[in-house]
């Protein structure tokens, strides 16, 4: 797992940088012995900047990047001359990517669009010239501001993924294998449990140069909320997708009642997912006849949208594409000011959010 190109967790310690120190110069030049007070004021610190890269998908190029140090401001100088300013330094991190307080756990900010800013540290404002302390009574001030101090703090980086569609299922139930076939991403396939990691993207065309992109996570068991199989690490990313597909397999034992494990263990890590549009969908039907499939209708979960399927054969797959367009489409999906709800925080506020240390993600310390 350490060697996977898929980082979703990273901690950074960031300091900003300091304010430049006034200047307490006095202005001298021929003919001019008494020219009175002409310090400058110092630079600003430079600030450290968390700003979204919609050309990122993981936080891979800042795994190993264990500080942050923005720029000191200059110092002022003669003939109020500025200091000059301190670089800042921005963190570029991929859109559906949270900001969390390492020491207390407090939730900070979330950058959801491209080029979207929030300065985690603002740099020390700069010390002020002794020109600006000048008086009537105090012509020749001989002192002048110092520049503020440097801010610091160690922040830790959650990436959620961002997707359209996210497959919700146990491990081996086919949801790899769907999306290879649906997409061009190759995912890793295998017939054993937990093959997939890390969560894989893939952009599902539809008719006339549409698409959506669709989420393949980790399996889930029974037991995932408490922090069994891969635990809560991967349930995050299913806070950000727009509809949930549940896909159970053919040869399941019970299909009804490992739909209810899974949507008993999403509510259990977070009551507002159950609100998110869903769709049921049975995989590897190429093991069932036509008869058989018939009685399992009659089993099938009540007020949701349900359809068999077959990876492997294609059979279904075109029907799961219309069906899943169709509902991604719908007004209940979309905010009032038209924005999918895959771009909304719809996560588990500060409280649950705090979580995190228990997510057993890539720590780079």
């Amino acid at each position: 797992m350490s060697n996977s190109n898929f980082v979703d967790y990273v901690k950074i310690y960031c300091r900003s940088g300091k304010g430049g120190a006034g200047s307490s110069h006095f202005h001298r030049e021929k003919f001019v012995p008494k020219g009175g007070p002409d310090g400058g004021d110092g630079g600003r610190g430079g600030h450290v900047i968390v700003r979204g890269n919609r050309n990122y998908w993981t936080l891979i190029h800042l795994k190993y990047a264990r500080h942050v140090f923005a720029g000191d401001g200059g110092c002022g100088s003669a003939s109020r001359s500025f200091g000059k300013g301190g670089i800042d330094q921005i963190i570029e991190v991929p859109c559906g990517t949270a900001v969390y307080d390492a020491e207390t756990g407090d939730f900070i900010c979330e950058i959801l669009q491209d080029k979207e800013e929030y300065i985690l540290l603002k740099g020390g404002r700069g010390g002020l010239g002794n020109w600006h302390f000048r008086s009537s009574t105090n012509q020749t001030p001989r002192y002048a501001q110092q520049g503020e101090p440097r801010k610091e703090i160690t922040v830790i980086l959650q990436l959620k993924v961002l997707a359209d569609v996210g497959l919700v299922g146990f491990p081996n139930t086919g949801k790899s294998t769907l999306l290879s076939v649906v997409s061009a991403a190759k995912p890793e396939i295998a017939d054993y449990p937990f093959t997939t990691l890390v969560p894989n993207l893939g952009i599902v065309p539809y008719l006339d140069h549409k698409s959506f992109v669709m989420a393949d996570i980790p399996g889930i068991i029974e037991g995932a909320a408490e922090g069994k199989g891969l635990g809560l690490r991967f349930l995050r990313h299913i806070e950000r997708n727009s509809l949930l597909l549940f896909l159970v397999p053919a040869d399941s034992n019970d299909i009804t009642a490992e739909y209810e494990i899974l949507l008993n263990e999403l509510r259990k890590y977070n009551p507002e997912l159950i609100d998110k549009q869903r769709i049921f969908a049975v995989s590897k039907c190429d093991l069932l006849d036509e008869k058989m499939i018939k009685q399992m209708q009659k089993l099938m979960p009540e007020n949701i949208p349900t359809i068999f399927i077959s990876a492997v054969t294609g059979w279904g797959i075109p029907e799961l594409k219309d069906l899943l367009w169709t509902e991604l489409n719908k007004e209940t999906n979309f905010c009032n000011d038209g924005i999918s709800r895959s771009q909304m925080k719809i996560g588990k506020d500060d409280e649950a959010e705090n979580d995190f240390f228990d997510f057993g993600g890539i720590d780079t310390d």
